[in-house]
Order: C-alpha cells, then sequence, then structure tokens
C-alpha cells in the first residue's frame, strides 16, 4: 500500500466565535502540515461549537466569503481539511449540520449530516450525506456523529470502496465506551480504517470524553489521545503498516 499520514484533530471550539476558530483551525492545520499530514478531521460543528441555540444565526453557505480565509489556507499548508459548520445550502433552506472539505488544490467538497441525534431536530435537518473523496490513492467516506451510529451508514461507505471511514463527533464519557465499540466493529467488518475526531473540552453544554482515536482496518488501535485537550491523532501508514503518534497543539 502507499504512504498515507491521516489524522484526526481534537480541538476546542469557542462558542459561536468563527474568526477566533478559524484562527485556532489554522494552528491545528500548520502543526498538521509539520507532520506530514494528508487528510486533517475536526470535530462535529467545530468552527461554531456545538451551539444548537446559535445554529440558525451562525449558519453559512459553504463557499460563503467568511470561510475563505480556511480554504486558502488549506491550499497553502497543503493539508486537506474537513471541519465542521451549520450550514445553508441556500437562502431559504434548513439548516444543516456540514462537514466542509477543503481541498489543497482549492476545492470544496460538503457533507451533511443524515441521522440527527435526539434533540438536534429543533435546530437542525437532516442532510444529504455527500460524495467519498480521494487521498492519495485511498478513498474516504465521511460520517458525523450519529450517522455512525447506524450501522447501514458504515455498510454504505464500505460499498462506496471506502478504505477510511472519517467521522467528526461529540461524545461524551457516557457514550464513549459503546460508540467507540461501534467504530472499532465497522473496521474489522468492513476492513476499513476508522478515523474519530472528538471535541477536546466542553462544547454547548456537553462535556466531551475527548480521547479521539484512529484504527486500523482489523481493529487493532493505532493511536488515540490520552483524555481532553487540544491534540491531534496521527496514523502513519508505511511499508511495514501503521504507526500513530499523538501531537500537542499548544498556543501560539
Amino acid at each position: 500500500m502507499p504512504p498515507l499520514i491521516i489524522a484526526a484533530a481534537q480541538s476546542s471550539s469557542i462558542a459561536g466565535d468563527l474568526a477566533g476558530n478559524i484562527a485556532r483551525h489554522q494552528r491545528f492545520m500548520k502543526v498538521a502540515a509539520e507532520q506530514g499530514v494528508q487528510l486533517l478531521v475536526f470535530p462535529e460543528l467545530s468552527l461554531t461549537g456545538y451551539e444548537r441555540g446559535l445554529a440558525g444565526e451562525l449558519a453559512l453557505a459553504p463557499d460563503a466569503a467568511a470561510l475563505q480565509p480556511l480554504r486558502d489556507f488549506a491550499q497553502e499548508v497543503g493539508v486537506t481539511t474537513v471541519v465542521g459548520m451549520p450550514i445553508r445550502l441556500s437562502d431559504t433552506a434548513p439548516v444543516l449540520i456540514g462537514a466542509l472539505v477543503m481541498g489543497t488544490d482549492g476545492s470544496l467538497g460538503v457533507y451533511s449530516k443524515q441521522h440527527l441525534h435526539l434533540g438536534e431536530e429543533v435546530a437542525f435537518a437532516p442532510g444529504y450525506g455527500g460524495e467519498t473523496l480521494l487521498v492519495g490513492a485511498d478513498t474516504v467516506a465521511l460520517a458525523v456523529c450519529a450517522d455512525f451510529t447506524h450501522a447501514s451508514h458504515a455498510a454504505a461507505a464500505a460499498e462506496k470502496g471506502a478504505d477510511v471511514y472519517a467521522a467528526g463527533v461529540l461524545i461524551t464519557e457516557k457514550g464513549y465506551g459503546p460508540d467507540t465499540g461501534l467504530l472499532k466493529g465497522y473496521a474489522q467488518t468492513h476492513s476499513m480504517v476508522v478515523l474519530m475526531a472528538n471535541h477536546g473540552g466542553a462544547t454547548g453544554g456537553w462535556e466531551s470524553a475527548g480521547r479521539s482515536a484512529i484504527w486500523s482496518a482489523n481493529g487493532s488501535l493505532i493511536a488515540a489521545a490520552p483524555g481532553t485537550g487540544d491534540l491531534i491523532v496521527v496514523a502513519r501508514r508505511d511499508a511495514d503498516g501503521w504507526n500513530g503518534q499523538v501531537v500537542s497543539v499548544m498556543e501560539a
């Protein structure tokens, strides 16, 4: 298999502060680039925080000018970056939970969360999913949090030929064991590498468990964050297989 370096950005979000969160994302992206990362995945709603009450006010079109600096930076540092954002596909459309793919060539991909968690329907509508993406020679399928609680979602990714199943999430301590059990199981069942990017701290009134992780296609753990905090979980594939590390992202 050709070399591949992917990473989960375990970032903390400032509630409702798009500009501040863009700056934080850029810091993660810079550190990821220094590690040679090709694909960096952020948690669910990473650019605003998991703020259901603010979602309607904060939602943007995926190609909004306010997000252009982040797209430009992805090109500058050469890291395909997946960020979480409440989005509207038109001025009159409902708010969706988006995962925006900012390519190193300036391209923009849009994934929207298909399966809502109980209570999210007050602020969001179910989305439409999205296309897989190519990172080097590998096919990557995206998921956002509750999407992966539906086995059919991971199965559909495998049917599309996904080598990597990458989920941006918000998982608390209570849900961590069951949820990571599902993700590890998908890796084993579908022979996909599975990446989970969790929030690094509290957001929207929820205490994140952190402990972002990446599993190999046989279900073995490549690397995981030891707890909460701003960290990047990196997985590298070379001729000898997978190895991982956890990198701290310090304040500039």
